[in-house]
């Protein structure tokens, strides 16, 4: 295939990406009532790592924190960004069929079969951080700071649009992060990266992940920082064994 045909095919391929994300997107818009009650359930009184949290806390429970919106348009824009963003996770396995059978042709059968790995192993860890941020960090860091005061003067309110960004941040860097281990193995296949080095500057890691993650948090505080920062030094320590077994 010519320059030109090469072109064609991108474009063919990035036209019916659009269609597909579109499609999804226009069907979790639809789906509104089912969808919210998917964001929204880290609020509510019945999730069940914030049960868990007031059991630790030992607390009876106690009620859901206010959320508000101040501005006209804002629950209208919200609808549309997160309609887009679950349209975009729900059909990202064809977006990924898609952009594989592109650039496949000019691979290898070996290079095809490291590929196949690669992308596979990076959704599946890319979905288990959306996973973890959702029951774990993102509530356990919500229920904190949001039940935190400096005086029972001062009642805490929620913006709409802060629960929102905090909630898709967090499971957005939690999913990247994810990535560690397949990084590791991809720079272990190439030669980069070998299992003695990483055990060597295990402690100068831990100073990089804790800086890393105080970066990328969105609130800063400590119990996010440390709800961040525990599983991505648990995902390097899998990483050694991951390089470990490839070397």
């Amino acid at each position: 295939m010519d320059f030109w045909g090469h072109l064609d095919e991108l474009r063919s391929r990035m036209l019916k990406a659009l269609a597909a994300v579109t499609a999804g997107a226009a069907t979790a818009f639809c789906c509104k009532d089912r969808l919210f009650a998917f964001v929204m359930a880290p609020a509510s009184p019945d999730f069940v790592t914030y049960r868990l949290f007031d059991r630790m806390a030992g607390g009876g429970g106690g009620g859901s924190i206010d959320l508000f919106n101040p501005e006209l348009a804002q629950q209208f824009l919200t609808h549309l960004r997160v309609s887009l963003m679950a349209g975009l996770l729900a059909v990202s396995p064809y977006l990924l069929y898609l952009l594989f059978g592109f650039v496949s042709p000019g691979l290898y059968a070996g290079e095809r079969r490291c590929a196949v790995k690669a992308v596979g192993g990076g959704y599946v860890m890319f979905l288990l951080g959306v996973a973890l941020s959702y029951f774990v960090v993102f509530p356990f860091a919500f229920r904190f700071l949001g039940t935190y005061q400096v005086s029972p003067e001062v009642p805490n309110r929620i913006a709409l649009s802060s629960y929102i960004d905090m909630l898709l941040l967090l499971c957005l860097l939690m999913g990247v992060m994810f990535e560690l281990p397949i990084l590791c193995w991809l720079l272990a296949k190439v030669g980069l990266l070998k299992a003695p080095l990483m055990a060597c500057y295990r402690r100068h890691a831990v100073v990089v992940i804790l800086i890393v993650a105080a970066v990328i948090t969105p609130t800063g505080d400590a119990v996010t920082l440390a709800l961040v920062s525990l599983p991505v030094y648990l995902l390097y320590e899998l990483s050694i064994l991951i390089v470990k077994r490839t070397a």
